[in-house]
């Protein structure tokens, strides 16, 4: 593994630190393409932490480790990337922008305490930027703007700017701004002068640009004015007094941890441009563990716990926010310690609820941690703790998945789990060869126990592998994983679940006699079948007269019928919403048994589906689509081409339309393909199981 990692990063030691007040966990978020990883790899090498940037054209980046990163040149995977700056541990947590991988941003979120949100000087706010910066605001994470790339030939970093204020509020101020070759700090008034490159030298300013400035001083000093807890500071600055400093700093700390209050940097990762003004943003303007709320803790069993806090002498309390597999060391789980003091060859418990229908089973189990490691993209290096606050990384705990908590085993706690994205994109699986097989299943199940977003669905009535994707990306990345640890895999149409019912009565004649020496088989009955409404499942109903067929016979022919009604009647499809009556039959005191009569049954019931009352049902779903309104005629004529039967319409938080709909599932398996391609990436939709209905006469549906 050394030898990997050393195209990566530099192997230094790692530092522990002991005060969660000296860490700060920042998760870089922002839309594919705008510079997060480049701004990572620039600030790494900022703080000395690599001797040099790497490039995410050339595959040498720390945190873009992944080979499918490297093939697709951007992020598919949440990293994490440790920094020292004045005293201070910060956790750089780079996170993929492309839609696909929102579950991975969502990881981010919850390992974090604040958001560098990062835009391109050059692409303004589009609906993929907008969609983030939803993310972040939906867990109230506080985040300064950086505007990057202002070395694009078409920057213009006050347009992006103002481009920011109108999308995402009057929150959104300036705390520097470009002149020169360098930033003119807002607040210290102050010229860092990047003319030299990495670290600036400060000086005067040019009185032309305090001139420009000057507007933009005012809106961030009122800005952060009006977030202070000291009402009296707005008037004194409006009566002409000069607020120190330090003050407007400490206020503008809490206007930060607030998420209300958003302080724009603009950047230049080739030049250095803004980096130490990042950096020193983070340590004196984020907010550290201690001010961040934990999440909610109960007991494995639900019963209540007190409330945590970023204590690292408090009861050990950690999550794993994401779970990888190395070719050479096997599990490695990231974790995020809330609370408490995560250290090696000690016990712990790991305890993983709630996501059962995802394939994660519920789980309590009692592990060994052998060693604590500071991850630095692909690179672990040992460290001989971690303190609430912080971030590390375990191997070899085998039980431990993607969302599950790992705590003391005197003390048992589980976290309340963060919300997973639905996937919504069906992928049929095969393996190429028997011997790819149990190559297929072991690759899957650590997939699955890493990715909360993948779902596996095994479909019995179908004999189909169906991996449910976040996107075609997802389902690339996913693919390649899966063929990169040695399965030979295919992927074929989905097949989507289909039953069959009667549409008339029936009768049904099922008679199994054999002899051939010795005790033989005896059973007659007679059936009537009918139709029963959507949903009503299977009713058996006795009429049976005079004991024709003996009493202890009769759960024998309903069990025959269920049987072979599960079993399909028509190219292999169970048959639903139907009510059997056994109306008559034989016996024989000799050669009758539970198995002739489960036979009988099974016949009876074929030789009414003889009479050609059969028809095929295909499910229906009931989708909520949530988009802008300018795509709303788009959308409802294209799910009119799809057979859908549109329910009603609603206005929607943010202000979006909400169509309601039900749609039959063979129209839905690329359904968030097209959804995207005709609004721009910009709508979004939920599915559930509504009911079965008969596919329309002349309609092949398979």
């Amino acid at each position: 593994m050394a030898d990997k990692q050393a195209k990566n990063a530099d192997t230094g030691a790692a530092v522990a630190v002991d005060d969660p007040a000296k860490v700060r966990n920042v998760v870089l978020v922002g839309p594919s393409g705008s510079g997060k990883t480049t701004l990572t790899e620039a600030l790494l090498a900022a703080s000395g932490t690599v001797p040099r940037a790497g490039s995410v054209v050339d595959g040498t980046t720390v945190c873009d480790h992944d080979p499918a990163a490297v093939r697709q040149q951007r992020s598919v995977g949440l990293s994490v990337a440790p920094v020292l700056h004045q005293g201070h541990k910060i956790n750089l947590i780079d996170t993929p922008g492309y839609a696909d991988f929102v579950g991975e941003l969502r990881a981010g979120l919850r390992a974090a305490d604040a958001a560098l949100f990062v835009v391109c000087a050059a692409e303004g706010v589009d609906a993929a930027t907008v969609a983030v910066w939803e993310e972040c605001a939906a867990v109230g994470m506080p985040r300064a703007v950086v505007v990057s790339r202002l070395d694009h030939h078409r920057a213009d970093a006050m347009a992006e700017i103002a481009a920011c204020q109108a999308a995402f509020g009057a929150g959104v101020l300036p705390l520097y701004l470009p002149a020169g070759d360098g930033l003119v700090g807002l607040i210290t008034q102050r010229y860092f002068d990047y003319s030299a490159g990495y670290p600036p030298k400060t000086g005067e300013p040019d009185p032309a640009d305090l001139e420009r400035m000057a507007e933009a001083r005012n809106e961030l000093i009122e800005g952060i004015i009006a977030e202070s807890e000291d009402e009296s500071l707005m008037d004194r600055y409006l009566g002409g007094e000069e607020i120190a400093e330090e003050t407007l700093i400490a206020d503008l700390e809490t206007a930060v941890a607030r998420g209300s209050f958003h302080p724009v940097i603009p950047v230049c990762a080739t030049s250095g441009i803004g980096l130490a003004e990042v950096l020193d943003g983070i340590v004196r303007a984020f907010p550290s563990p201690l001010e961040h709320r934990p999440p909610d803790v109960t007991t494995p069993d639900g019963a209540a716990h007190a409330a945590i806090t970023a204590d690292p002498a408090g009861p050990l309390a950690a999550e794993v926010v994401r779970t990888a597999v190395d070719s050479y060391v096997g599990r490695v789980s990231l974790v995020r310690v809330f609370s408490g003091t995560l250290r090696p060859e000690r016990p712990v418990h790991v305890s993983g609820h709630g996501l059962a229908e995802r394939g994660h089973e519920d789980h309590d189990a009692d592990e060994r941690v052998a060693h604590l490691y500071s991850p630095l993209g692909a690179n672990l290096r040992e460290v001989p703790y971690c303190v609430a606050g912080d971030l590390c990384a375990l191997t070899k705990v085998g039980s431990a998945e993607t969302g599950d908590t790992v705590s003391s085993p005197d003390e048992p706690l589980l976290m309340e789990p963060w919300a997973m994205p639905e996937p919504l994109l069906p992928v049929a699986v095969v393996a190429k060869t028997r011997s790819d097989e149990d190559t297929l299943a072991r690759n899957l199940s650590r997939l699955v126990a890493g990715d909360p977003t993948l779902r596996l669905d095994r479909n019995a009535e179908t004999n189909q592998l169906v991996l449910w994707c976040m996107g075609e990306a997802h389902a690339d990345v996913v693919l390649s994983r899966l063929r990169a640890g040695g399965a030979d895999v295919d992927t074929e149409p989905v097949k989507v679940s289909l039953r069959a019912t009667f549409t008339k009565p029936a009768k049904g004649h099922g008679r199994h006699v054999k002899q051939s020496g010795g005790h033989g088989q005896f059973a007659v009955c007679d059936i009537e079948v009918e139709p029963l409404p959507r949903g009503s499942g299977f009713q058996f109903v006795d009429k049976v007269v005079g004991g024709s067929v003996p009493h202890q016979f009769i759960p024998s022919v309903e069990k025959g019928v269920r049987a072979q009604l599960q079993k399909g009647l028509t190219d292999g499809h169970p048959v639903v919403d139907v009510k059997v009556t056994l109306v008559d039959g034989k016996a024989h005191s000799v050669d009758s048994s539970d198995a002739a009569f489960q036979t009988a049954g099974a016949l009876a019931v074929r030789e009414a589906a003889a009479s050609g009352h059969i028809t095929m049902l295909e499910p229906l779903e009931e989708v909520a689509i949530r988009l802008p309104d300018e795509h709303l005629g788009t959308v409802l004529g294209d799910l009119s081409s799809r057979r859908g039967r549109v329910l009603g319409t609603e206005a929607g938080d943010g202000g979006r339309t909400v169509i309601r709909a039900e749609v039959p599932a063979t129209e839905l398996l690329r359904y968030l393909i097209d959804l995207r391609s005709m609004t721009s990436g910009t709508a979004t939709f939920t599915r559930r199981h509504a009911r079965f209905e008969p596919v329309p006469e002349g309609m092949a549906v398979h």
